[in-house]
Formats: C-alpha cells, sequence, structure tokens
C-alpha cells in the first residue's frame, strides 16, 4: 500500500489548524513569536497593507526614470499595436547594424507590449504613466508570493518580504518590459493550481490554466509552469487525474501562437527564440565552471535575503562551511585561475580585488539558496517541498545553462520561491525566541538597503543616458546626427531627432556628426579617413555602485559585460565620443 502523501492545509483551513497546534503546543516558541495573525486585531488586511506600503516606497522613486535597455523595442511594439492590434511586429526597427524586421530583432512575446499599448492609448507614452501602470505587475508578483506562501508555510508575510526587498526584483520592476508581468501571472497561477488540485477545483484549475498560458505570452520561459505543476501533481496525487487536462490548454495556446506567428512572419517565433538561444550561446560561450560560478554570482546577488537571514536559516558550523566553499571561489576568481568572461570584455585590473570579494559573496549567498532547497526537499519529502525545489533549481538551470546570456531577468522567477524557502526554514530555526525579530528585521533592511542601491544605480544609469542624448543634440542641433548603440539611448535619440546608422545602406556626409556611446551595444569602427574631428562626452554617475560596467564586472542584463549582477564602488563616468565628419565621408559615400 503506497504511504500517504503529507500535505499542508488548504488556505481556509491553515489558520485554525496553526492554532490548534499552537495550542497543543506542537509550534515552536520562535514560531509562536513571530507569527504575526495571532496578534489581536492582525488580519489579511494589514498584511497586505504592509506588503503595498513597503513596494510603493522601493519602486515608485524609479517611476520618473528613463526608459532603459529593451525597454524601447517594447514599446515600439507596443504602439504598433495600436495601429495594427493583430500584428505587433510587422514593422521594421534598426536594432543591430542594420534594418530588420521586428520579428526577427524581438525574443520576447508580447503580451506586455499590449499592456503598455492600453495604458499608452489612456495615459500617454511618458515614462511616469508607464512605470506607474507597471507597478501594478509589480504589487502582484508581491501579493501572489504572499497567497502562495500561505499554502505552503506558517509566514507568509515573511516569504513575501524576502521575495520583494531584493536587488532582483527592485531593480527588474524599474523597467517596462515583459519579465515581472510575467512573474505575477506565474506565481497566481501556481496558488491557484496548488489549491484546486487535491480535492479538484475545476474553476481554480481553469483559471490556472488560463494564467500559464497568459504567463507564456509575456515571457516565454512560463511555459516550464507546465511540466513544474505536473511533476508537483503527480507526486501529490500519485496518480494522473482529470487536472492533467488543464495542463493542455497552455500547451494549445502556445502551438496556435507558433504557427498563428508562421502565417504572419514566416516563421514561428517561439522555435526562434529557442534557436537563437543556441546560438547566441555557442557564439559566446566560456567553460562550465565558470558558467556555474556566474550563474551562481547572479543567483546570489539577486536573492539577497537568502544570505542577509543566513544567521536564522543555518548553524555557525553550516555558515561557516558555505563561507570557505564561496571563499575559495573568490580567491580563484582573484587569481585568474578561471576566465570568467567571454572573449572580448575586459575588467579594469583595479577592480579585480573587489570583483572577487563581491563574487564570493554572491556565491555564499547563492549556496543558502540552493541549500535551502536541498535541504526542504530532503527533510520534508512532499510534493511542496518538490514545487519549491524544482522551481529554484529548474530556473537556476534556465539562466545558467541554457539561456542566451545569464542575466538577473532569467533569474527573478525563482525569487518568490526562495523567499517561501526562506520563511519554511525559519519555522524550525533554533535561534532563541528573542532574538529572532531582531535578526529578522536587521537581515530584510540590509537587503532592503543594497537593493534600493542598486536599483538607484541602475535609474542614474538610465537617466545619465537620456541627459547625454538631450545634450548632444541640443548641441548639435544645427547638424545631421547618427548614432550608433541602441538600448535607451536609442529611444532617447530618435525622440531628439537624430537617427541609428544602418551600415548596408549609408548616408553619411560631410559636416553630419557620429555619436557612439561606449557603453553600449551593436557599436561599430568608424573609418578614420572619414573624420575630420571628434570630441568625448563624459557623463559622470553618483551611485556608488554599477549595474552594467566592463570595466567593473558589472553585468545585471548580460554577463557579457561581466560575471556580477552588480558591483560595488564608483561608478565610472558615462563616455560618448562625438565624431565630426570630413570630406571622407562624401567620398566613401
Amino acid at each position: 500500500m503506497a504511504k500517504p502523501v503529507k500535505s499542508r492545509p488548504s488556505l481556509s483551513a491553515a489558520p485554525k489548524l496553526w492554532q490548534r497546534n499552537k495550542a497543543s503546543g506542537k509550534a515552536t516558541k520562535a514560531a509562536i513569536f513571530l507569527e504575526l495573525p495571532t496578534l489581536p486585531g492582525w488580519t489579511l488586511r494589514h498584511s497586505l497593507s504592509v506588503l503595498t506600503i513597503l513596494t510603493a516606497a522601493c519602486l515608485l522613486p524609479f517611476s520618473g526614470r528613463a526608459f532603459h535597455m529593451d525597454d524601447t523595442l517594447f514599446l515600439k511594439a507596443a504602439k504598433q499595436v495600436l495601429q495594427h492590434p493583430f500584428d505587433p511586429y510587422g514593422f521594421n526597427v534598426l536594432w543591430y547594424t542594420t534594418e530588420l524586421p521586428m520579428w526577427m530583432v524581438t525574443k520576447n512575446p508580447p503580451l506586455a507590449s499590449y499592456y503598455a499599448a492600453v495604458v499608452g492609448a489612456v495615459a500617454g507614452w511618458s515614462e511616469r504613466a508607464l512605470h506607474l501602470a507597471f507597478f501594478l505587475p509589480a504589487l502582484g508578483v508581491v501579493f501572489g508570493t504572499y497567497v502562495v506562501a500561505r499554502r505552503l508555510t506558517r509566514f507568509p508575510l515573511i516569504a513575501a518580504l524576502a521575495a520583494l526587498l531584493t536587488p532582483g526584483f527592485v531593480v527588474s520592476a524599474c523597467g517596462v518590459m515583459g519579465d515581472v508581468l510575467m512573474l505575477a501571472l506565474w506565481v497566481f497561477a501556481v496558488a491557484l493550481w496548488v489549491d484546486g488540485l487535491d480535492p479538484e477545483n475545476p474553476l481554480y484549475l481553469l483559471a490556472s490554466a488560463l494564467l500559464i498560458a497568459a504567463a507564456a505570452l509575456a515571457k516565454y520561459f512560463a511555459a516550464s509552469l507546465i511540466p513544474l505543476l505536473l511533476t508537483y501533481s503527480l507526486m501529490r496525487t500519485r496518480r494522473f487525474g482529470r487536472w492533467a487536462l488543464y495542463l493542455l490548454l497552455p500547451v494549445a495556446v502556445l502551438v496556435a501562437y507558433q504557427y498563428g506567428t508562421e502565417a504572419l512572419y514566416g516563421r514561428g517565433l517561439l522555435w526562434d527564440a529557442a534557436e537563437y538561444a543556441n546560438l547566441e550561446r555557442e557564439a559566446h560561450s566560456v567553460s562550465r565552471l565558470a558558467t556555474a560560478v556566474i550563474g551562481m554570482s547572479f543567483l546570489g546577488g539577486c536573492t539577497l535575503t537568502a544570505l542577509a537571514t543566513a544567521p536564522l536559516l543555518w548553524t555557525r558550523k553550516q555558515v561557516l562551511a558555505l563561507m570557505g566553499v564561496a571563499a575559495c571561489v573568490g580567491i580563484a576568481a582573484g587569481l585568474k585561475w578561471m576566465s570568467l568572461t567571454p572573449p572580448g570584455a575586459s575588467i579594469t585590473p583595479a577592480h579585480w580585488n573587489l570583483l572577487s570579494a563581491g563574487l564570493a559573496l554572491f556565491v555564499l549567498c547563492a549556496l543558502s539558496a540552493i541549500a535551502l532547497a536541498v535541504v526542504d526537499f530532503w527533510r520534508n519529502r512532499t510534493a511542496d517541498s518538490l514545487l519549491l525545489g524544482l522551481w529554484v533549481l529548474g530556473t537556476f538551470i534556465f539562466a545558467g545553462f541554457l539561456n542566451w546570456t545569464i542575466n538577473a531577468r532569467s533569474i527573478l522567477p525563482l525569487i518568490p520561491a526562495v523567499g517561501i524557502l526562506i520563511a519554511r526554514r525559519i519555522e524550525t530555526t533554533k535561534v532563541p525566541p528573542r532574538y529572532v525579530p531582531a535578526l529578522l528585521a536587521a537581515a530584510f533592511a540590509v537587503s532592503g538597503i543594497v537593493s534600493l542601491w542598486s536599483a538607484g544605480a541602475d535609474a542614474s544609469w538610465a537617466n545619465s543616458v537620456r541627459r547625454a542624448a538631450f545634450i548632444i543634440c541640443r548641441e548639435n542641433q544645427n547638424s545631421t546626427i547618427w548614432f550608433e548603440g541602441h538600448w535607451g539611448f536609442q529611444y532617447y535619440m530618435e525622440q531628439a531627432g537624430a537617427r541609428p546608422i544602418d551600415v548596408k545602406h549609408p548616408q553619411l556626409h560631410n559636416g553630419e556628426i557620429i555619436v557612439v556611446p561606449e557603453n553600449n551595444t551593436n557599436r561599430f569602427l568608424i573609418p578614420p579617413q572619414m573624420v575630420a574631428s571628434r570630441d568625448t562626452l563624459q557623463v559622470p554617475l553618483h551611485a556608488g555602485m554599477s549595474t552594467m560596467s566592463m570595466s567593473t564586472g558589472a553585468a545585471f542584463y548580460s554577463s557579457l559585460w561581466g560575471p556580477l549582477p552588480y558591483a560595488f564602488g564608483p561608478a565610472l563616468p558615462e563616455p560618448y565620443t562625438i565624431y565630426h565628419l570630413g570630406a571622407g565621408a562624401d567620398q566613401r559615400h
């Protein structure tokens, strides 16, 4: 006879069961001390109010931040949607070095662009209007984490705070790309599936399936929810049931999307994105060991609460063991025993000590997060433990070894799971109860400060790009202005009237200028014979941290820049080279 599977109570039953456990002495003293809903008058509304206030405090200060990175592509598609709702990628864009169809350039599905289109049509296209609109999905991630955590731990508020107060979430939630929208749909899909599985609730399962489909149309990675929830359900129910039929709905939606985009553009965009990831990963590959280390660096740097709460999660000996492993990695990086950057990337020698220290710190945090997933499953052997473990480890494997580059946006989906694992681990902490609240408050304060610091550094860089574009275009308003580079720089240069260079169809002439941002992508050399003179604009940054800088190894959006999601230390000024074209431009043309 099969051993019965242990299952945590449903959302409605969990508070009552917890009260019975507390009354019977089964709950630990620390757990009783920390359980906020047992305080007089504390309700669900109080918890959600705390989460709303803290989420707003983390994100609203950056609501005027300049559009940044791939925001540009999502906004271009959004404006296309307003004109052609059923053809989001049916236009050309110059994003690489020549003009291409948008469907060849973007590797993201269009749901976030549809959302931005609605916002743009109603509230306009200003930075503040769009950032405030995308605050709602960010708040949805925090609320959704809380809802899932109510099913899986007695401390859902701790779980939600542990997810919120992380650099990976706060920085990502300051943009208008599809990652946070996808994660908001993801966590509510998990919540509905977990609570609707046993006994089966058709309405919950159908709603979950629809959210999975929507999440996959916001970011393709959400399709991994299908095997994740399938595995979880099989372990929980020990059989295939009617519930499996609901998982066919998102499969059908993705198949329809594949064939629908193939009919529109001559190529199915789902498989196109997968092939792009394979090609780019091979072109910029480093060793497997270096890939694992960089992946752990991004995992740790994005989930900082797993390190900040370590004194509550692990014994002193366990912490020392983890520190020993992380120190070895940092020393190996400092001595350059392994190559952590792809060909073409270079880190300033003066930053190597800071880089190796930061790498050791982030790897230590990653070891804590991974250990949480492994130990939780080893101790409990339940479907809930399997769900959280696969959620974390599966996302890490994809972000580190399958995606086209390692970046914080790929790590983002596992942050809610790590937060829940932290809360579950605190249930059994051996720290004396009187110390737990202070340690927890200090941990969240430290992680929150670093999260705001990193978001401020990223916003400082984004705003400097906007400022540079307007300064350059204003000071050269009597000349035709061309530019290289893309991301947010392209958005503001085009807004000011400048044009990107198409290398296959150059239209350069004597007296015109070319602007080249040094910290950008898709740049190419300007032939010296075309240049009459050149100037350099240096835009200072005062953040004390970098999120994208080859010199410091910071690479929040792509590990092609370095092995760290962000780097501590003075941020270097952002240089822009302005080439004044001479008679050689006419001769070459």
